[in-house]
């Protein structure tokens, strides 16, 4: 069952749909995306206002609930809607300021969810300075009969989202339970995808670090921008692992077994993202040091090229020295061939060394 849900959710959330989170789509106010009821997973058509939606969900006994988007709301944007609908301050607090870590609160008979989304940002090449993963927030206030997403960032639309859900009008009569584990399902398969993108970045500095150019602190500096932008990742994919843990395997009225069993599976999915992520960690903490012996042993050899060089000079240094003394006996002052074969011997000594030295692979 699990396999065959992932499989119709999937493709509907693929199609390019409505962006709902543009300003002229948005009727109910500047930070609301979209206020719709639905009734046995269909949803009803018109835009109501969110009391009246709420009240036509609650004159249905249970058949139904309401499900509000909202993005970047200020507080008295939310005011509203959290009296409304009973939401506890400190959550409301929450939804309003943002940069939270993933996390799952109870309050009272409402889970307030926290999920981090990430986006791979495009770059034609990666330098000290590139920004590789951009994060963004999404918030979720599951209740009976009602589910308010909040939504921080410029990324993370969940229009496609809702019209996949909506084309599964089966699962939608699940409650708002199911559109939490759809939200949950597609903001860990956009973790897939940024792992499999940031694995390209890996593979080409990987690549360029054991090639024979010089740009080695060029190198340096990029892993090390590679390395924070993998941290960022880290941090808004490790935290989720107990958030879905819980929603997996704790029991709650909100969530019933049919539900945690595809939770189970979102958090098979988390721990694949986490595995690959400790793994780039790694990997890159290998290239750093890879990256830094490289830079030992070129500066080794440089420093043996130069050894080599100050002992081949050194010999005409020594001789011309001992001859620039101007003492009035010295051998082979007068001779009359003295100059030329003191640069033949000059010649033949450094001649020597420097073969030697060749032989020996230091120049």
């Amino acid at each position: 069952m699990v396999h065959n849900l992932r499989n119709t959710v999937r493709p509907a959330r693929r199609r390019r749909g409505v962006d709902l989170s543009h300003p002229a789509r948005s009727p109910l106010g500047s930070s609301v995306v979209n206020c719709v009821v639905y009734i046995d997973g269909v949803r009803q058509a018109g835009h109501s206002p969110t009391d009246e939606a709420v009240q036509l969900v609650r004159e249905k006994q249970g058949n139904g609930f309401v499900w509000i988007g909202l993005h970047e709301p200020t507080q008295a944007e939310f005011a509203g809607v959290a009296e409304l609908f009973g939401l506890h301050p400190l959550a409301v607090e929450d939804a309003v300021l943002a940069h939270q870590r993933p996390k799952l609160d109870r309050y009272d008979d409402t889970l307030f969810t926290v999920l981090k989304t990430v986006r791979y940002v495009e770059h034609d090449e990666l330098t000290a300075t590139s920004e590789v993963v951009e994060t963004g927030e999404i918030m979720v206030f599951t209740g009976s009969d009602f589910v308010i997403t909040v939504r921080h960032g410029g990324h993370g639309s969940l229009g496609p989202l809702r019209e996949g859900l909506e084309a599964m009008p089966d699962h939608l009569a699940k409650g708002p339970a199911a559109v939490l584990h759809a939200i949950t399902d597609h903001v860990v398969d956009h973790y897939l995808d940024v792992t499999a993108a940031v694995q390209h970045d890996i593979d080409t500095i990987e690549t360029d670090v054991f090639s024979d150019h010089r740009g080695r602190s060029s190198d340096a500096s990029r892993i090390y921008q590679l390395k924070r932008e993998l941290l960022e990742l880290k941090r808004a994919v490790a935290p989720l692992a107990g958030p879905l843990d819980q929603l997996a395997k704790e029991s709650t009225p909100l969530v019933d077994e049919y539900i945690r069993a595809y939770f189970r599976d979102v958090a098979d999915h988390l721990m694949r993202v986490s595995e690959q992520i400790t793994g780039f960690d790694a990997l890159i903490d290998t290239i750093m040091q890879a990256g830094a012996a490289q830079i030992t042993v070129t500066q080794n050899e440089d420093m043996r090229r130069i050894s080599a060089w100050v002992a081949i000079i050194a010999v005409p240094t020594m001789i011309c020295g001992v001859y620039g003394m101007n003492f009035d006996h010295m051998p082979e002052l007068r001779w009359t061939y003295s100059y030329p074969a003191v640069l033949a011997v000059i010649a033949v000594a450094c001649t020597l060394i420097h073969r030697g030295f060749r032989r020996n692979g230091w120049l």
